[in-house]
Order: C-alpha cells, then structure tokens, then sequence
C-alpha cells in the first residue's frame, strides 16, 4: 500500500516519532508499500482511518513532523478538527493505493501566486512551504495556534509574510472570540528576529485600540491585516522597479541567497521582485541561487518559483559562490533582509555574510532588497539584532535522515541568520527609493516616508 498526498508526507512520519516503525501502531509488520493480500484488508482499513484522522490533523497545520525540519520538540496546541466533508478518501483495492486529498487544494500553475489568502468564510488559507517542490499543499484554518505553529515550522516564512500571517492570525482569534493580546503574544514569540512580524501585529493592535465591541474589533482586524497585504504587494512592485534600475542594460547573471520572492512576501517577492522586474527589462539573462543549508530555500523554494517564470535558473552549493565570482560568472548579489539595523546592518538568512565580503573582494555590487517595515531604526547597528537559535536536528538531519554522527565529542548549532556590516552592502532596496551610504541618513529619510512605526522609534517595541 502507498499512500500520497498530505497523508504520506506529514502522517507517517508523525507515526515515526511515537514508534519507529509507522506500520506496527496498525497491526502491520511490513513497511506499507508492500502488496496486501485479502487477509490483511481488515488492517489496512484500520491503517487508513488512523492516518485519515492524523490527515484531518495535518490539514489544520498541527502535524509533529515535516519534511523539511524534522521532528518540532514544542508542546503542540490542541487543532481545530477538520470539519466532515474537508477531507476525501479514494481507495482503489486493486493496487491497494489510498490517496488523500486537502480541501481546497489549488493548482499554483499560474503566474499571480498568492501564498496566503484570507477567505470570505473567516478562515485563512496558507502555502505549505514545507512540501514543496514535491507537492502543493492549502491549509485552511480558523485558528490562530495554527498560524503560530505554520510561523515557527516554516510552512510560512520570510519576514514580510510572516508578519501579513500573523496580521491575519490575530483577525482569527477575533472571530473565535479569543483575546487579542494572547494572540498577539503567542504569535509574536514565534520568531525573533524578523522585525516585519512585531510591526505589523503592533500595527493590528493599534487599528482596535479601544475598542470593545467583538464584531467591529473583528471586522477592523480582518480590514488592516488586508490592507498589511495588498500594500505588501504594492511595496514589492516598487522595490523590483527601483532594483531593475540599478542593474546596467548588459544582460546580467544574478546570484540570491535564500527565497525572498512570492513565497517569502504577500507576492511578487523583495530581491526576486527585482529579478522579475530585471527579466521583464530585457536587463536579466540568468539566475544563481545558493542551495540555503539546512533547509535548502534556494534549492526548494527559489528555484520553484524562477521555473514558473520560466526564468533560467542554476542551483549551486552555498560554498560554490566564490569560486563563480572568481570566474567572472556573477555581475551582482541581491538579497533580502529579516531586519535592518540604522547604520545599514543587514540580518538575513545565515550564509548572507560570507557572500557580501566575497562579493566585495571581487567588485561585484551586493544589493539588499527589502520593505521599509524591514527597518529597525530603534537599533544603532546590528550587534543589537537578536539571532534565532534553531534546532540543531535541521542540521543533523536532511529530509528526516540522519547525517551526523553526534555524540560527546560532536555537537551541532543552527543559527537561522548572520549579519551583514553595512560596509560590505552597496545598497539597500526598498519601496520608497534608494537608500546609499551614510545608512544613518538615507535609511530614516526613506523610511520617513512610511507610515510604519519604524519611522517612529518612540513606538518600536523591544524585541528578542
């Protein structure tokens, strides 16, 4: 029996972290894929309606393990259960094959992927980004624990998504008639280091100040976490279109670190914004993008959205870029950025550091692609960042199999980011212009223009 779709993926490995082997628990010896013979049907429904209920789990984003992380040792929140009639299962006893399918599974073949929607119903809808490139995977759900769990297991990732997540997330506590300041507080502890998700929950906060009246509270979250989106989107346009200029009219070879496009934002991306506005120039003839160890964005996620595009893209090992500099092959950096401090320090995703003074060293410009909401002005340099400290499984493991041999003598850590002194950045992209050094004076003049609270320091919470 093979089972495929949201059930192989998420629920038999979640059955691996109870009891090694995720066929015993059903009173099966053998590994599922073998053929089942007509004595072991009773078994086989009893394995198939445990893994649909662990499926209904899955679907609402509660899941203990994936793919692309490995085991999550955090106390799980209790899910919503998935309504009947949300999750179908077909079964074809003839090559015994189950397949489970989400509710509201959407084909992404178009070019105006969205990750995450809010729904006429009062729930959202999110991207597994944990799946791909193997499968497309909504999640709908109606509870904010949900958006947390997505945020902290990076089926939701990238700093201005997460903080349009967690716009949206604090809509659903909400509805559900939960108090907003929990919401606000769980989703905020999910990640540190990204300042895009404090912004925009404090600027959700800000829109209900006041008010008590539960459906007019309700109906003013659902208004800013939208308008958060749309003007995320409308951000990132202006950034590809700032970007694109920068870049000479001679076709240009790229590199990027990471995934800072749609997956990474409400759509269109930050340094893929430029990437995409570049292509559209006539000013972009190819792509490299870094694998991104440990969990591979570059390779899963950037490479994924460029092929859509049908923008020719190459996959190299994060330790191949100098060598590709060396040769002349690469004629810019663009990144993204997790936050930016007042004098231009960059925090991105680890990796990013190493690149900027390889770049420097062989004169190649290194550009940083981000919003004005991506500025930390409360923070004099990037010493003040703090820097997310991940489980070390992600790097000991790859795709759930072990790789390291740990013990005593060897251990592991797993910094999510690195930061970038502003010294080795040529420019720092964003929607409202250019800022060049001196950082201190072109990054608050830009962000000035904002009417985000990183234009107010009095209002920037302390974060960490």
């Amino acid at each position: 029996m093979a089972v495929t779709g949201y059930g192989t993926t998420k629920c038999f490995r979640w059955l691996r972290t109870i009891d090694r082997n995720p066929c015993r628990g059903a009173g099966l010896e053998h590994h599922p894929s073998l053929p089942l013979t007509p004595s072991s049907h009773k078994r086989y429904h009893r394995l198939v309606s445990r893994i649909a209920a662990l499926s209904s789990r899955a679907v609402e984003g509660t899941a203990l393990r994936s793919p692309a992380t490995g085991p999550y040792r955090e106390t799980v929140p209790t899910p919503t259960p998935v309504s009947r009639g949300q999750m179908r299962v077909g079964q074809d006893f003839s090559t015994a094959r189950s397949f489970f399918y989400a509710r509201g599974g959407e084909t992404t073949t178009d070019k105006t992927l969205v990750p995450i929607k809010w729904l006429p119903e009062g729930k959202v809808s999110f991207l597994d980004q944990t799946l791909l490139p193997h499968e497309e995977v909504w999640i709908e759900t109606s509870d904010y624990r949900v958006i947390a769990e997505a945020i902290r297991r990076l089926q939701v990732r990238g700093a201005p998504l997460i903080g349009i997540a967690a716009g949206y997330g604090l809509a659903l506590a909400a509805g559900a008639g939960e108090p907003v300041e929990t919401a606000a507080k769980e989703l905020r502890s999910t990640r540190p280091t990204a300042v895009n998700l404090s912004w925009a929950i404090d600027r959700c906060l800000r829109a209900v100040d006041g008010v008590e009246e539960p459906r007019e509270m309700r109906e003013r979250l659902i208004k800013e976490a939208v308008s958060i989106h749309k003007e995320d989107v409308a951000a990132n346009h202006r950034i590809g279109d700032y970007g694109a200029k920068l870049l000479s009219a001679d076709d240009q070879s790229i590199l990027t670190h990471c995934n800072a496009g749609t997956l990474a934002t409400g759509g269109y991306g930050t340094a893929l914004g430029v990437i995409r506005s570049a292509s559209a120039n006539g000013r972009l003839c190819s792509v490299i993008a870094t694998e991104t160890r440990p969990l591979l964005q570059g390779a899963r996620l950037t490479a994924w959205e460029l092929s859509r595009d049908r923008i020719p893209c190459t996959v190299i090992v994060d330790s191949a870029a100098g060598s590709y500099m060396r040769r002349g092959e690469i004629d810019a950096v663009i990144v993204g950025a997790d936050r930016i401090a007042a004098n231009g320090d960059v925090a991105n995703k680890i990796g990013t550091y190493p690149l900027a003074v390889l770049a420097r060293e062989n004169g190649i410009p290194f550009y940083v692609a981000a919003p004005s909401s991506t500025a930390d002005l409360s923070l004099a340099s990037g010493d003040d960042i703090p820097i997310e400290q991940r489980s070390p499984d992600e790097v000991t493991s790859l795709r759930s199999e072990h790789i390291v041999t740990l013990g005593l003598a060897v251990q592991a850590e797993n910094p999510a980011f690195d930061v970038t002194p502003s010294r080795y950045v040529t420019a720092i992209i964003t929607e409202n212009g250019v800022a060049k050094p001196p950082f201190e004076e072109s990054l608050e003049r830009l962000c000035a223009r904002s009417s985000g609270p990183q234009a107010r320091e009095s209002e920037v919470p302390a974060r960490g």
